[in-house]
């Protein structure tokens, strides 16, 4: 069901009623509050999708999003840190969140009647942050010791690779959370400013799922967030109809990072789909038959057949106007050049050949039980609705999803496998002077 970006304020509408009654509400300044609920169980979860990421950022600000996403635990006019912490904690809840691209998400989850508890806790973390200076100077090593970590493990660097191989030096290309350079320069006041702009009611939703009541969570959301309610904010700005800066056009560049490990590790990248693009549950099949499981094609080729590596999968990449296909895999350095040869032949057999009915049958089936098996607990069915809300501008209910995907025809299927010829990009991250010596 399309969600209407003018529904007006005050009014509620039914979404879906299979598997779960989903309703939305629309609050004064575009607060969306969207819900999910399942009886059947004794939680919820809560989380608060604020459609600002790291596309959104200058390069001045690089990695504020994600430094702002650890500032708002650190203290509010109300709590501090650690009464931030312990108010959860002291119920059995659990809290965190994450920063993406395009979206930071806030989330917690907590006893069913604990929800009063968590909306006030997260409601005043974002709306009521102090942002204070020596927060910002404690956290500034915490995020810095946080991306060593990271640079630490060669899987994290050489998918950050790719990305900036693929989207280059723009904000779709850099990393999350920024460099070590842009985090030190980062001052209060930029933060505080990045603050103020982005974390408006019209940028969020509150997504809600569990044993819950979508009029008592209403309630509670509308007095929790009622410093930001205001009538004067018009219409919602979703992140699905927020442009977007440039530097989405895919590039297939090659790049290495050198580093002493003993197993090399590498992701082939070709252009993928768009969030919204009308393919996309044909890409979820075809993704499924070449990299998603065991009895995928690499999986078999690579590792069952050959031995050449321990890990291998493919994987897709949507955001609003860009996508990625991947094909990751590690193995010992002095098998790499087989395990490339092997991956680019199948690739390109695939891309000429196409599927077979069978296996578009199966990969179908993978598809739809991996589905309906992820959406079994709150978390998962909170972040369905919240994604849809802020990102998709559409909720498709469980069973059309399932219908979509079995309307996937092998002509359809083989069209998409069509896709994946031509030179891919290359990240590689392992023990070597130059690529000539992986590539000759």
């Amino acid at each position: 069901m399309p969600l209407d970006p003018a529904q007006p304020a005050g009014t509620t509408r039914t979404l879906l009623t299979e598997g779960g009654l989903v309703r939305r509400t629309v609050l004064p300044g575009g607060l969306r509050v969207v819900s999910e609920a399942m009886p059947g169980v004794r939680t919820a979860t809560i989380g608060i999708w604020v459609g600002v990421g790291s596309r959104d950022e200058k390069p001045s600000l690089s990695g504020a999003s994600h430094f702002l996403e650890h500032l708002l635990f650190k203290g509010t006019q109300r709590r501090d840190a650690w009464e931030i912490s312990a108010a959860l904690e002291a119920v059995g809840g659990e809290m965190n969140a994450f920063t993406g691209k395009e979206y930071t998400c806030y989330h917690a989850r907590v006893l069913d009647d604990d929800l009063p508890l968590a909306v006030d806790v997260l409601a005043d973390m974002l709306t009521s942050s102090t942002i204070a200076t020596d927060d910002v100077e404690a956290e500034r090593d915490v995020i810095l010791s946080e991306i060593a970590m990271s640079e630490d493990d060669p899987d994290d660097v050489v998918h950050e690779l790719a990305t900036g191989l693929a989207w280059g030096d723009t904000p779709l290309g850099r990393p999350v959370a920024g460099d070590p350079g842009s985090v030190r320069t980062l001052r209060r006041s930029q933060v505080q400013r990045f603050y103020r702009r982005h974390y408006t009611a019209s940028s969020m939703v509150v997504a809600v799922a569990g044993n819950v009541d979508h009029e008592r969570v209403v309630e509670q959301v509308a007095d929790a967030f009622a410093p930001l309610l205001t009538d004067d904010a018009g219409a919602t700005a979703s992140a699905t109809t927020r442009r977007r800066s440039g530097g989405s056009r895919f590039r297939r560049a090659r790049g290495l990072v050198t580093r002493p490990t003993e197993q090399a590790n590498v992701v082939i990248g070709l252009p993928g789909l768009a969030r919204g693009d009308d393919r996309r549950h044909t890409l979820g099949v075809v993704n499924t038959v070449l990299g998603g499981g065991m009895s995928s094609r690499l999986f078999q080729e690579v590792r069952e057949k050959r031995g050449l590596a321990y890990a291998v999968y493919s994987f897709a990449l949507s955001y609003s106007d860009a996508g990625m296909l991947g094909v990751y895999a590690g193995c010992a350095p002095a098998k790499l050049r087989d395990l490339l040869k092997v991956v680019t032949d199948e690739l390109a057999t695939f891309s000429e050949r196409g599927l077979s009915a069978e296996e578009l049958e199966r990969g179908k089936g993978q598809l739809k039980g991996g589905m309906v098996l992820g959406l079994e607990d709150p978390a998962s069915r909170m972040s369905r609705i919240g994604k849809a809300d802020l990102l998709n501008g559409e909720l498709t209910g469980l069973d059309e999803m399932l219908r979509r995907i079995d309307a996937v025809t092998l002509d359809d299927a083989n069209e998409m496998a069509v896709a994946f010829a031509g030179k891919p990009s290359l990240a590689v991250v392992g023990p070597f002077d130059s690529l000539d010596d992986v590539t000759g």
